[in-house]
């Protein structure tokens, strides 16, 4: 006789080893899949990046790079018109304003501001909000920081030289032919402020135009937008923003 044991058998002919298949019902049931076309996936993609990119362009625009536009003559030779400017927004703030820096501030007292602006349309002015097209409002000034707040500005030593708490600036960034100011003055910059002047002084209607004003035609510093960084259109013309500290690393702080 033999010695091993009968299997029971309970109807199940697969081996108790491997799992039992799905019923049909549970197949059923499980979702499919959809693919996606290539056309549809590369559209996604598409508006994923141009999203990513008009984010990324308006943070830097708001908070470390904005462009703007030269409208003028006044700041030539160092900027010309229709010059498009990349402005550090990071100064005045994290970085100082001091003198020699070129700067571009809202004319908040309409004292520039008259004119200048080109024409836009919906679509630029788009761009423009979010840093794509340089800023071509007239209400923004570029000029040269000359006094910074307690410094005294006058005009003139013998030789024709600005003066900058008694000590003369020799001013190479000057447009040729033209005297440091044909108009004789003598302020004290107010706290808070900055003395500008524009480096095509015969066509620049700068701080001297306005020193029988309050604060002397000095400018709050909070009002300015930023230091230029660098000159980014057209091509041929690439190149620092035009700050010149040197000329005035002479000037003694002012008298308290």
């Amino acid at each position: 006789m033999s010695s091993e044991q009968p299997r029971p058998d309970n109807g199940d002919l697969t081996d108790p080893a491997e799992p039992a298949p799905p019923m049909p019902e549970e197949a059923e049931t499980r979702p499919r899949r959809r693919k996606r076309s290539p056309l549809g996936a590369f559209i996604i993609e598409l508006i994923t990046i141009v999203a990513l990119a008009i984010l990324i362009s308006f943070l830097v625009k708001t908070f470390l790079l904005r462009a703007f536009y030269i409208p003028s003559e006044s700041m030539q030779p160092t900027l010309e018109v229709d010059d498009r400017v990349v402005v550090n927004l990071l100064a005045p703030g994290i970085m100082e304003i001091e003198r020699g820096d070129v700067v571009v501030f809202e004319d908040t007292r309409s004292w520039w501001g008259s004119g200048g602006s080109t024409e836009s349309n919906p679509v630029q002015d788009a761009l423009i909000f979010i840093g794509l097209l340089p800023d071509t409002s007239a209400h923004y000034v570029v000029k040269r920081v000359v006094g910074a707040e307690g410094d005294t500005v006058e005009c003139c030593d013998e030789s024709g030289r600005i003066l900058v708490n008694g000590e003369p600036v020799d001013e190479p960034y000057l447009y040729p032919g033209n005297a440091p100011s044909d108009t004789p003055f003598e302020i004290t910059v107010p706290e808070g402020h900055v003395w500008l002047l524009g480096d095509h002084r015969e066509a620049s209607a700068d701080s001297r135009a306005h020193v029988t004003e309050p604060n002397s035609g000095a400018v709050p510093v909070e009002d300015i937008i930023g230091r230029t960084a660098g000159i980014i259109w057209p091509l041929d013309r690439m190149s620092g923003g035009g700050s010149d500290r040197d000329p005035f690393e002479n000037v003694p702080d002012p008298v308290q």
